[in-house]
């Protein structure tokens, strides 16, 4: 049986590469170079589990505690030194977190030092659903794949002393506490402790639950302690010495910090074993059930297979024709990367951990988590909205859970706990722009509430401290906070406009008109000596002296978090009209803006401006800068290579600036349904509309054979031409094509 569905999947392979679909398009190594973060392992669509081999911790990468840049991933491309298969892990991130429990498959004698046991590799591939290599220490071929809950590996020995390591001393961060119990001959459970993400308190440290299964009885099995190691026999009880289980002769259970366990072989011929982790941040039970549920009776094939299968269901529900090779690979590359997070957080039984308390909860749909809402709000939740609008409305519920568990809406939000991460107050402007977009079916009284509250509520609150310097001045001043006093009144202006965009919608008039003239008081902060935006002191006198330039490269600024005033003063995307009448009118508008590009202070790898090159449609004969500014970015920082995405995706962030440039569409202002329309990459570009939210049909973009230069000559709806360079969300969906050309 075994040889015929290895047969099955070789020739289904042949045929993908004969015929390419999405899923084949797809390049996972890009962004694991040039700080992107991300990892080249196998992971489902919105996955708990995902198994990188991990490369960041040996004698011959960069060491990881003495350089913080490689923290916050488990894979870098350059590195070459393999210490294990790391199962939970965030991809492109900025900061710290998971990459833990790590499987290794070893020869010879057990050694529990991963700066020993560690490998060279070789021969490694990455596709969607799939990852292997050569440890050329061992000559082992590992292979990787997952399910939503649970990853599976391959290990392929030569003959002789063969062994399976499990780590749990090994991780990104430096979290203490962990246990490990070798169940049977074929089992092995454990908890890890994790939860230090951007160095987040270490009293906020939660578990994660795993339960591994191997294919092949171990002849032998034990846990270590280091340096101690104890082999593993069926043995009565004797009870408890402290946190460690005492067995009559040896111990096959370890409670500690720096642990793991052993699974031991010793093949007469080449063997193959497979093994299965499941995952749970809610206990051990569930851990088990997700194996069994996800995995019980398959084979690594098929679920390999399956896992292609249900990734090209969603990849398809974009189809490209025409363009090159290369951009069907970073579109669809970058596709990939939105659909990682936010992930799953509830068990196959609905469990998820509550917020704080972590008391076990139920939910009957997809409880989501990873919650990078100041890097998402800006784009990714626009796509989710079209492209994958069931998803979105989940993403919302789970906000709104967040709310009913915690009493505020997510922030940065990781595994049931809010790390507070960056500025603003970003789940109202999601909320708002969904609901604008037509996705209702949720409590949209209960969010409006809950951004009344974050708006509103002047002491203790996490999303919005400095509230009443806000409120008072329309400020926060260099005395409020000791970093971002202008981004952060910015990014409440931006989430004071979804609230009022929403209340119109909703009927609220009162505050509709209060919100509103909140939403525009950036324009105090506003100095036409630089045109450009400058601090403010507690007394209202501008911060002196004073270096527009300070604060690039995130370098600490009192007036700009991770950025500069060149890189936030066009960050007011709802007011850009007000904006243009402060800097004098359109004209010195758009050269202003040019400058920003000119001068080098534009930021591709950083939020704050990444919408920038559109502005220039707001500029009556200036739309050709668009075009040509964003067709220039692709080329430049979008490539198929290790280091194609600019720096940090930002759980997909930058990967979803790239598949709407790549479109031709791109949404400029959040909470405010509205698209700037630009060249696409494609002659041809496919949206198949989900039928439950939007009509069931699909929606065209056509590009146009006749560009003179960089500049599109006319753009067309259903055949009617376009005033602008802008559309509407409803007439997007409600349109069968546009032209242009």
């Amino acid at each position: 049986m075994k040889n015929k569905l290895t047969v099955v999947f070789l020739l289904i392979i042949s045929i993908s590469l004969a015929q390419k679909s999405p899923v084949d398009y797809v390049n996972p190594f890009i962004g694991t170079s040039n700080f992107g973060t991300t990892n080249p392992g196998p992971i489902a669509v919105r996955g708990m589990a995902n198994v990188s081999p991990f490369n960041v911790a040996g004698p011959q990468n960069l060491p990881l505690e003495k350089d913080s840049r490689w923290l916050s991933t488990p894979y870098v491309h350059e590195n070459t030194f393999l210490t294990g298969f790391s199962h939970v892990n965030l991809s492109g991130v900025g900061c710290p977190e998971l990459g833990v429990i790590l499987a290794m498959p070893t020869t010879g004698a057990i050694v529990t030092d991963h700066l020993e046991y560690g490998s060279t590799y070789s021969n490694e591939i990455s596709q969607v659903g799939y990852y292997s290599n050569i440890l050329d220490k061992y000559d082992i071929k590992a292979e990787a794949t997952a399910t939503t809950r649970v990853g599976v590996s391959k290990y392929s020995y030569p003959a002789g002393e063969s062994n399976i390591l499990l780590n749990l001393g090994l991780g990104l961060t430096n979290e203490e506490g962990a246990s490990i119990r070798v169940v049977s001959a074929t089992e092995i459970e454990g908890v890890r402790s994790v939860g230090s993400f951007c160095y987040y308190k270490p009293e906020e440290a939660y578990p994660v639950y795993f339960v591994a299964r191997f294919s092949r009885p171990a002849d032998e099995f034990g846990v270590w302690k280091k340096p101690t190691t104890y082999k593993g026999v069926e043995s009565e009880w004797m009870g408890y010495n402290g946190k460690t289980r005492l067995m009559k002769g040896f111990t096959k259970e370890v409670v500690g910090d720096s642990i793991g366990a052993y699974m031991r072989y010793n093949f007469e011929s080449p063997t193959e074993v497979e093994m299965k982790i499941g995952i749970s941040y809610v206990s051990l039970d569930n851990a088990r059930e997700n194996l069994e549920k996800e995995t019980s009776g398959r084979t690594f094939n098929e679920i390999l297979l399956d896992a292609r299968k249900k990734w090209n269901q969603y990849l398809s529900k974009i189809e490209v024709e025409g363009g090159s090779e290369e951009d069907k690979t970073i579109f669809y590359t970058a596709l990939y990367h939105t659909l990682i997070h936010p992930n799953t957080l509830n068990d196959f039984n609905g469990d998820y951990p509550k917020m704080k308390t972590r008391e076990t909860l139920n939910t009957k749909g997809t409880r989501f988590t990873v919650f990078s809402l100041w890097d998402t709000y800006r784009n990714l939740h626009q796509l989710m909205g079209l492209v994958y609008p069931k998803q979105q409305s989940d993403m919302v519920k789970s906000m709104l859970q967040i709310y009913d568990e915690s009493g505020w809406l997510p922030k940065w939000e990781l595994n049931a706990t809010e790390t507070t991460t960056m500025v603003g107050d970003p789940a109202g402007i999601i909320i708002a722009d969904t609901y604008l977009k037509g996705i209702r079916d949720f409590d949209v009284e209960k969010a409006y509430k809950a951004m009344l509250k974050s708006a509103g509520q002047l002491e203790d609150n996490p999303l919005r401290p400095g509230l009443q310097d806000y409120i008072e001045k329309g400020y926060l001043t260099t005395k409020t906070t000791n970093s971002g006093s202008v981004s952060t009144t910015q990014e409440y202006n931006i989430a004071d406009y979804a609230i009022a965009q929403l209340a119109r919608e909703l009927g609220k008039k009162d505050d509709y008109k209060r919100f509103s003239k909140r939403a525009i008081s950036y324009r105090k902060l506003f100095d036409k000596e630089f045109n450009l935006l400058r601090p403010r002191n507690d007394d209202g006198s501008w911060l002196t002296p004073y270096n527009p330039e300070s604060g690039a490269n995130f370098e600490k600024n009192l007036g700009f978090i991770e950025g500069n005033a060149w890189q936030y003063t066009f960050m007011v995307p709802h007011d850009i009209k007000g904006l243009m009448k402060l800097m004098g009118g359109a004209k010195p508008f758009a050269q202003r803006l040019q400058d920003v590009f000119d001068k080098g202070q534009f930021d591709m790898a950083n939020e704050p401006d990444i919408a920038y090159p559109y502005l220039f449609n707001y500029v009556k004969g200036q739309e050709y800068r668009t075009q040509k500014m964003v067709s220039g970015l692709l080329s430049k920082h979008f490539k198929n290579s290790p280091d194609g995405i600019p720096g940090n995706d930002d759980t997909g962030t930058m990967s979803a600036w790239a598949v709407f440039s790549m479109m031709g569409i791109y949404p400029v202002n959040p909470a405010e349904p509205m698209y700037a329309l630009t060249k696409p990459k494609f002659d041809k570009i496919t949206i198949h509309l989900d039928g439950e939210y939007y009509k069931d049909k699909a929606l065209v973009i056509k590009s146009g054979k006749s560009f003179k230069g960089e500049a599109i000559q006319r753009i067309s709806i259903d055949s009617k031409p376009l005033k602008g360079y802008f559309i509407s969300h409803q007439d997007l969906v409600g349109t069968s094509e546009i032209f242009i050309d």
